[in-house]
């Protein structure tokens, strides 16, 4: 008997116990949880402090597109992280790859919160800070995989999409954790206070944060999916080469999918919406701690409609989930500007509720459907280096094009574009999947899935 049958778990990795799937899921959304929350600190961090503290001398305008871009350049060091994450994930496992870059991803956001400022010790901060932010998205590259792929390989097969969903609600929830911090402390230390060491407390909580999620991910066994794969010796020598040998379109096609939700969430996660929101020298200038208090609770809309996704994607299968999630997400991207152009935290708060609907029903059926795409001993390696280059083209500077968009035009009309063209690009690559929903996930299945190349692209 397979040890995978022995504790109770199919290949395919339906789990025995109640207590072994909430097991799963708290460790999934706990440790992504703090993954996002030290990553979006540091976006939020670019959009109001760093500008000032590390970048100043390249002048006010350009010292704030330099910030953004100190935003992305982590994101093309994301498939670093997935090729690294993905090949021992798929030789050694994806339990020891999640507690790798948690700890990772901690030490280089607590260190910010150390770093002097460049009026300190000069060109040195800048060039430490990218340093770490560069090891910020190594970790992010190589974490979300990791995780997607626990929460899926554990799921009964009816409910993929509901445990797929688990990991995805900690970027909302990361989100809504980052913004309440930033706001508690910008009422505790206002103003010049904020400035000199303010900013600097919610990088060094992520010390605590780390213990906990280490200790939560240590508890949960590993994948019975990979579990299986090393009884039969199966584990691919190099993951990476077959995955691009095999599946290169599906991989491009996959990160398109991303790039559509990547590009147009990453104006709050990214920070280009708190910004624009309290420039003192732009239309709007409303106070940082109301800001920031939005896009908290706009975090609550983005886990629920998360979370919804995922049980809907189960129901009407993954691609019809995103289907209806893209042409919401184009409502919302229309919206977004009219309304934070109002000029009041309460539109500002509709803006992002009305966004966040689109983005949850595009992000939530994404673990599931990108597990499904892929054979089961090169799937780390699938839908980490296809989450990775998505975030690239979606997310990694959408922040900043948007800024240079609007100091060219001096208007939010062409950023709307940009990010609605985005959204066409994402339902563009899902039109183009095959929905795989419901498909089993062992390695058993090996031979079918390997022996084409377009496995799984849609025949429409």
């Amino acid at each position: 008997m397979s040890a995978s049958a022995a504790s109770g778990s199919t290949p395919t990795g339906t789990i025995a116990t109640a207590a072994d799937r909430r097991r799963v899921v708290v460790a999934t959304v706990v440790g992504t949880t703090v993954e996002w929350y030290d990553f979006f600190i540091y976006a939020f961090a670019a959009g109001v402090v760093f500008a000032n503290l590390f970048f100043e001398p390249m002048g006010p305008d350009f010292a704030q597109i330099v910030s953004f871009f100190s935003v992305g350049v982590s994101f093309l060091f994301r498939p670093l992280g997935a090729f690294l994450a993905g090949h021992f994930g798929d030789k050694i496992g994806r339990r020891p790859m999640l507690v790798i870059t948690l700890l990772l991803m901690g030490v280089a956001t607590t260190l910010v919160g150390l770093l002097p400022t460049h009026a300190v010790i000069g060109v040195w901060a800048p060039a430490l800070l990218i340093l770490l932010r560069v090891i910020q998205g190594i970790s992010a590259g190589g974490e979300w995989g990791g995780a997607v792929l626990m929460a899926v390989e554990h799921a009964p097969k009816k409910k993929r999409g509901v445990f797929g969903a688990s990991p995805q609600i900690g970027v909302p929830i990361g989100l809504l954790l980052a913004s309440i911090v930033l706001a508690l402390m910008a009422l505790i230390a206002p103003g010049d206070a904020f400035l000199v060491w303010g900013w600097r407390v919610p990088f060094l909580l992520s010390v605590v944060l780390i213990g906990v999620g280490y200790w939560v991910r240590r508890r949960v066994d590993e994948s019975p999916v990979f579990q299986e794969i090393a009884e039969r010796k199966e584990e691919t020598r190099m993951p990476i080469v077959q995955l691009f040998r095999r599946h290169l379109l599906v991989v491009i096609i996959a990160a398109l999918v991303f790039a559509g939700n990547n590009a147009v969430g990453y104006m709050t996660t990214g920070g280009y919406v708190q910004h624009y929101a309290t420039d003192p020298k732009g239309a709007i200038r409303l106070d940082p701690g109301p800001v920031f208090w939005v896009v908290a609770v706009s975090g609550v809309t983005w886990l629920i409609a998360t979370w919804v996704a995922g049980w809907l994607s189960d129901k009407i299968g993954r691609r019809n989930t995103y289907i209806v999630g893209w042409v919401l997400q184009l409502i919302g991207v229309f919206l977004l500007f009219p309304l934070t152009n109002l000029g009041t935290a309460w539109s500002l708060f509709v803006a992002l509720a009305s966004l966040t609907v689109g983005l949850g029903l595009t992000y939530g059926p994404q673990a599931a459907m990108y597990a499904e795409l892929f054979p089961a001993s090169i799937r780390f390696s699938g839908v980490s280096i296809s989450y990775a280059i998505g975030a690239i083209v979606g997310g990694a500077f959408s922040p900043m094009i948007a800024q240079a968009i609007f100091q060219s035009t001096h208007s939010t009309t062409g950023i709307t574009w940009y990010l609605a063209g985005m959204t066409l690009v994402g339902l563009a690559a899902t039109l183009l999947l095959r929905d795989r929903t419901g498909i089993p996930l062992g390695p058993e299945h090996e031979a079918e899935q390997n022996a084409s190349p377009v496995y799984g692209l849609s025949k429409a």
